[in-house]
């Protein structure tokens, strides 16, 4: 394989050596992909799923669109194929990624899970079940999405009742007859209860974490949305005053309500209702003692990162990475495709392309100096 410096045989594991290993094939991943190729740079991307795009495929509901229009959601070098007003599927993305994939011979390697990464002298050794990969520099792009996160009390809800999580449910097929609670009123509580609540009586529990101004689908959006695009991508950013301020609120609580209109949620019945706070006989409580009689429960509460495979000092005590705009203080190593690790953009389809481009120049520049020396 072109990228590939050496392969070693040895009777525990067999070793392959690369410059540069990135960690994710999504959208982070091929994105950097494109620009180390642009660099001259030799490296391989790995991603656990069986097929490029897989987490758009698994891990979405089958009406899922994107909260950015086509003409915003382009990789590197290719803008996303479809008229630039209209907002691609979940399953068009998963497409696009993977047509990226092989317009660019970009050197992805699916079906590895990386299971341990750690340092061995200057060098990062990854373990990826019977095999051992070493490189010089790794990316890590796993993106934002973890480890779906339930409360713990969801264990004590009547077996009877239907749970899942947001990235479990696909369509209403999968419902019980009867109410849905829907916990977590972000973007993706408001887009599934709209969902359901055709053929299920609704709740969605949760603080409301407000709405943008405009409908994003409207005539009116398409003047609005270059300046919030601007926005998102310059003026919210670790670099100004504002962004600083906004960007702990965006990691703890996540983004206002985009698609989904307050009036939206009225007029389709769906009644919105405090949090869920834990359960009684069986059923779930909200926040102000009502308990409530559903057949349904769906937990969009989002996701936790795992970096438990990770055995490099690069965390807070909390667990959060530190970076500065995806480089560590560990020489080689770098993030790519976290929420808002520049900008507001930064987890995007379309708004990673800066901060590959610059995690790409980075490694370019370091290589460069290495063999100068």
């Amino acid at each position: 394989m072109a990228t590939t410096e050496a392969a070693v045989e040895s009777p525990a594991a067999r070793v392959e050596r690369f410059d540069t290993i990135v960690i994710g094939g999504g959208q982070a991943g091929l994105s950097l992909g494109y620009y180390l190729k642009e660099h001259g740079r030799r490296f391989v991307i790995l991603d656990a799923n069986e097929q490029i795009g897989g987490s758009w495929r698994t891990r979405t509901w089958a009406s899922l669109r994107l909260f950015t229009p086509a003409r915003y959601d382009g990789l590197p070098g290719w803008p996303f194929p479809a008229p630039g007003w209209s907002y691609p599927t979940a399953r068009e993305t998963a497409d696009y990624l993977e047509a990226y994939a092989a317009r660019f011979e970009l050197p992805v390697r699916t079906g590895i899970r990386v299971e341990r990464l750690a340092k061995d002298g200057e060098r990062y050794v990854l373990e990826c079940g019977d095999s051992r990969l070493e490189a010089d520099t790794v990316v890590l792009a796993t993106g934002f999405y973890g480890t779906p996160v339930v409360p713990e009390f969801a264990a004590e809800l009547d077996p009877r009742i239907v749970q899942m999580h947001s990235s479990e449910y696909r369509d209403p097929s999968q419902l019980r007859p009867g109410g849905v609670l829907l916990v977590g009123a972000g973007n993706s509580g408001a887009d599934i209860a709209m969902e359901v609540s055709a053929t299920h009586p609704t709740w969605l529990s949760g603080r409301d974490k407000g709405q943008v101004p405009v409908r994003i689908e409207s005539r009116k959006a398409r003047f609005v949305l270059p300046i919030l695009w601007f926005v998102a991508s310059h003026v919210l950013t670790v670099r100004t005053p504002l962004g600083r301020k906004v960007r702990p609120h965006v990691l703890e609580s996540g983004a206002p309500r985009i698609r989904v209109k307050t009036d939206d949620l009225v007029g389709a019945g769906i009644e919105q209702v405090p949090k869920t706070a834990g359960v009684q006989d069986g059923r779930p409580v909200l926040e102000d003692g009502r308990v409530l009689d559903v057949a349904n429960v769906i937990w969009c509460t989002g996701f936790r990162q795992n970096f438990g495979w990770i055995d490099v000092p690069i965390f807070e005590n909390d667990g959060s990475p530190v970076h500065e705009r995806g480089v560590t203080a560990e020489r080689g190593l770098y993030f790519v495709g976290l929420d808002f690790l520049h900008s507001f953009a930064s987890e995007n389809v379309g708004g990673v392309r800066r901060d590959a481009k610059h995690i790409a120049k980075h490694i370019a520049a370091r290589q460069v100096a290495t063999l100068a020396t």
